[in-house]
Parts: structure tokens; C-alpha cells; sequence
């Protein structure tokens, strides 16, 4: 390929990034979830019309991402070529075929120019609610969870399914949101498919073959030549998290062959009774991620990167089988890059980062008055994160989410969708394990509900029994604590409750240190304690 061509495909494949990124713009700008639009727990990407990954929008969490990868083969193996017209718009929230659980929604559209299909857009978002439970762990199969919606038409040649539109709404207790909220997926997948039509009539292309086959070599042989660098064999790692109401084991074998990684799940501990499942499309997503973060982290994740990586598993927790309820499973994902990176470790000594507070603390709010009082009901969902591990050469990020990539959601915005209030939220000193490079810190945080008003909440908490473990001679992470101010312990999953006049206070976890913690610089010692994130009597 000449200079001149590989540098016009090189600007073309930039140019196709822009329009995912302006895709998922889209939907961070006109979702109705806080959890999307402020967090954003969404993701976005272009497929060819072959369903293969050509590029993802940089806005967006792996467990999106990843699954959306292939989801989209999904949708084309239910809904045949020649029933898919301009103007559609496909959608689910299958665990099994979409992103592992119920409150996700995933839309695929395709997109056609003169007539011919030449790609597909694919997006994904959290929704506040499904209905049946609620955002919970409590429910003992997936028909518990809430609404199915199998893959469909949501629209057809661009008139929306109104009956599916009044189904949502007579099963969800925020139909505006989460109607809304399909909306926005909607339109975010047509601003995709606009833009790129634009992009080729602009550059004159009639399909994306070419700069598909260009992207695809560069990034396989890219990632290949990070593989044949590693060194061969098979590392172990096992990594125990709270479960429900007994620990969880779970196994990873990591195995490096001259082209490509494959992560088997054997040994794993079987199906739990209560939604903590993960469907292996999600294992798969975190899995792959977590490799990619030590192999090829520069390199665009597309379908060719995404094939040299392999996952196997019998059937267990994170290849859960269905009906198996499926509601938290982000806990349990959210554990698989620790599971996974602590491998990796045996195999890249000094390479790898220690545990960290890994799953996100999310908590869903039911607030309503008092029997009696006036006052409003509200759903509302928060996402918070604790520390991750500390780095071979750096301290931990603090209060950062790790590996879902979501932001906190702001105080103001949390408050703004209910009638409660965040009293507290600050860094949790002491959190963060010692080491040569310490821990990053979770952080507390003080949820009450309004006067004249009580709520109960689903916990979805992880680390409270075992906490982040150090690496390489530093000190495991502080676990987390949920209780009321007055003292009682709450359970760190299911739904519970908290009266008037009451506040509910989380403790999160802080991430494992790195090397002896002799090692530790007086310098840096004194800037903890400065900066508050040790105190004095932990010195």
C-alpha cells in the first residue's frame, strides 16, 4: 500500500471514530437516567454489515462495549436480510444476548446508503428500571428481574412500535425515563448512521470493505506482535468475594499460546440461588478487557483484537445458564479483571497492579412519604466507587472505577431525581492498603431521606467481607462497611430499610498496596498524613 493511501485510510478510520463518538454524544445528551447521562454507563459502535466491530465509541464501560461486540450477530441471527429496511431500529434486553442483565437495553439499527446495507449502529444504556423487583439480587430466576424483551423491532422503516411503547410503560415505575430513555437509543443510532453517510458520500466511498480490511490487518497483526513478545504457558488464580449470604470462589487459568490468550473459568463455584449471576458474555467482556489492559492497551479495540483472546468455562457462576436470575451481575463481573490480572501477575512479575475496590457500589433508592404524609415517590440510582490497587511505580487512583469506567454520578444531579439528600461524601482515610506505593481510598458517604419521607434500598455491595488484596509484599485494602448512624450493620446485598429520621452511611473499600511497605518514602508518608488520606495514629 502506498504512503499516500495508508495515511487517506489512517484519516478515514479517525473519521469513523469521530462518528461513534458523536453517536454516543448523543445519547449522554438527551438520555433521561442519571445513570446514563451523567455517569455514563452506555456504550457505542459501527459494525460492518458482517456484524464485525470496526470501531467503539471512547465513551462507554467494557461491560457494554464488549458484549455489544456480539450482540449485534444476535440481532442478525433473528431477523433475517430481507426483513430489515431503512428506518429500522432493532432492540432487547436479553441477559444472554444483549449485556448480561435486564436493565440494560441494547438498539441496533442498520444503515443503508443507495439502497444498500454497507453497516450496522449498535448502542447500549442503563435504565432505572424494568420492572419486577426492582435492581436487586432478591430474585431467585430471571423472570423475577423484570420486563424481557426479546430481540425486535422497536421501530420499521421509521414508525415505532407503539404496542411495545404501552407494554413498557404498564411494567416499569418510571415509564417516562425509561420511554424516554429508548428514545434516546434511538437517536442515537440514527445521528451514527447520518453521519457516516455523509462521511462516504463526502469521501466517495460506496461500502466500508476496504477501510474495514484495512483496520482489521492493522489491528491484528498490532496485538499479535504484543503476543508472541509475552512469555508461553499457564498461570492460575482463584479469588474469593462475599456472594450473597456465603463467599464465592472463583478460578481463572490464563493460557499464552504463540497467537492468541484463552481464560478458562474451570473451578469455579456453581450458579448461585440469588442474582449475582454473570451470563458468560459478560465474564467474556470484563475477561478480554482485563488482557487487553496488560497486552495491547493502545491498540483500538475492534473485532480483530477482540478475537485473539479466548474464553472457555463449564457452566458456573460466570457462565451462568438461563433462567438464572442475573440482576447483579456487574458484581460478580466487575470481580473478573482482579481474577484475571492476578494471573497475569505469576506470568509478568512486577507488571501488574494490586486488587482493588473493583465492583462499583451501586445502590438503588425506593423513597416515598410516610404513611400519612405528603410527598413524592422516587426511583433513584447512585453509583459509587472505591479505591483501586495501588500501581508497580504508583499509588492507587481514590475513589475510581475500576474496571467499569463510570463516572460518579454529582451530588446535585442525585438529589435533583428524588426527595433524599447526601449529608456525606468525602475520601475514607485509611482505606487504601500500605506498601511501598499505597492503595487508593474509598470514600463515605451519608444518604437520608427527606423529612416526611423513608426509603428502602437494594444493596449491591461487594469487598465488605474480603477485601482487596496487596501485591508483591503490600498490605490488603481496608474492607467496606454498611450501616445506619446509629450504629446497626446492614447487609451488603438485598433490599432493606431505612426509617425517618435515619441515614444510611457507606464505607467503601480501598484498594491492596504494592512492595514493602518499608519501602515507603518518608516524603510520601508525610504527604498522607498532610492530605489527610492516613491519620496520625496509623503512622
Amino acid at each position: 500500500m502506498s504512503d499516500i493511501l495508508e495515511i487517506r485510510m489512517q484519516v478515514m478510520w479517525n473519521r469513523l471514530i469521530s462518528v461513534v463518538e458523536e453517536q454516543a454524544l448523543t445519547l449522554l445528551r438527551t438520555a433521561f437516567s442519571t445513570s446514563v447521562r451523567e455517569s455514563g454507563d452506555l456504550s457505542a459502535g459501527v459494525f460492518n454489515p458482517r456484524g464485525e466491530m470496526l470501531a467503539q465509541a471512547v465513551t462507554g464501560t467494557p461491560g457494554h462495549v464488549n458484549t455489544m461486540a456480539e450482540a449485534v450477530l444476535q440481532f442478525m441471527n433473528e431477523i433475517p436480510r430481507e426483513e430489515m429496511y431503512e428506518g429500522d431500529t432493532y432492540v432487547t434486553n436479553d441477559p444472554w444476548k444483549g449485556t448480561g442483565h435486564l436493565h440494560d437495553i441494547t438498539m441496533v439499527s442498520p444503515s443503508f446508503l443507495n439502497g444498500e446495507l454497507v453497516a450496522f449502529f449498535a448502542c447500549t444504556a442503563h435504565v432505572v428500571d424494568v420492572g419486577g423487583r426492582g435492581f436487586g439480587a432478591d430474585g431467585k430466576s430471571v423472570y423475577e428481574e423484570g420486563i424481557q424483551i426479546p430481540i425486535m423491532k422497536f421501530a420499521e422503516r421509521g414508525k415505532v412500535n407503539l404496542d411495545l411503547v404501552k407494554i413498557l410503560r404498564a411494567n416499569v415505575r418510571e415509564p417516562n425515563q425509561v420511554v424516554g430513555d429508548f428514545y434516546s437509543l434511538a437517536a442515537c443510532n440514527e445521528v451514527g448512521h447520518r453521519r457516516l453517510v455523509d462521511m462516504m458520500k463526502e469521501i466517495g466511498l460506496a461500502s466500508l470493505d476496504r477501510l474495514g480490511e484495512f483496520i482489521f490487518t492493522r489491528t491484528h497483526d498490532a496485538t499479535l506482535e504484543r503476543i508472541k513478545a509475552l512469555p508461553k504457558g499457564t498461570w492460575s488464580n482463584e479469588l474469593v468475594t462475599d456472594g450473597y449470604d456465603t463467599p464465592v470462589k472463583l478460578v481463572a487459568a490464563v493460557s499464552i499460546e504463540d497467537d492468541h490468550l484463552n481464560v478458562d473459568f474451570s473451578g469455579t463455584d456453581p450458579t448461585s440461588r440469588w442474582g449475582i449471576n454473570v451470563p458468560i458474555i459478560y465474564s467474556k467482556a470484563y475477561a478480554c478487557y482485563a488482557l487487553k489492559c496488560v497486552v495491547a492497551p493502545e491498540i483500538p479495540n475492534n473485532a480483530a483484537s477482540l478475537a485473539l483472546f479466548t474464553i472457555s468455562s463449564p457452566t458456573n457462576i460466570l457462565n451462568a445458564p438461563r433462567p438464572a436470575p442475573v440482576s447483579l451481575r456487574h458484581v460478580i463481573g466487575h470481580m473478573v479483571p482482579d481474577l484475571v490480572l492476578g494471573a497475569l501477575a505469576k506470568a509478568l512479575p512486577g507488571q501488574i497492579l494490586a486488587e482493588g475496590a473493583a465492583a462499583l457500589w451501586n445502590i438503588h433508592i425506593s423513597v416515598r412519604p410516610v404513611a400519612g404524609s405528603d410527598g413524592r415517590r422516587a426511583e433513584v440510582l447512585m453509583f459509587n466507587s472505591g479505591g483501586m490497587g495501588a500501581r508497580p511505580t504508583l499509588d492507587g487512583l481514590s475513589a475510581t472505577a475500576f474496571p467499569s469506567g463510570v463516572h460518579t454520578m454529582p451530588i446535585e444531579a442525585t438529589e435533583h431525581t428524588g426527595p433524599i439528600v447526601i449529608w456525606r461524601k468525602e475520601l475514607r482515610p485509611d482505606s487504601g492498603g500500605d506498601g511501598e506505593f499505597r492503595g487508593g481510598l474509598g470514600q463515605i458517604l451519608e444518604i437520608a431521606a427527606t423529612e416526611g419521607h423513608e426509603f428502602d434500598f437494594s444493596a449491591m455491595f461487594d469487598r465488605v467481607r474480603h477485601p482487596a488484596k496487596g501485591r508483591d509484599g503490600g498490605k490488603d485494602g481496608t474492607a467496606g462497611i454498611v450501616r445506619l448512624d446509629d450504629g446497626t450493620l446492614m447487609r451488603p446485598k438485598g433490599w432493606q430499610h431505612v426509617p425517618a429520621g435515619r441515614r444510611l452511611v457507606l464505607e467503601l473499600p480501598g484498594g491492596g498496596g504494592y512492595g514493602d511497605p518499608f519501602r515507603r518514602s518518608t516524603e510520601a508518608r508525610a504527604q498522607d498524613v498532610s492530605r489527610g488520606y492516613i491519620s496520625e495514629k496509623s503512622r
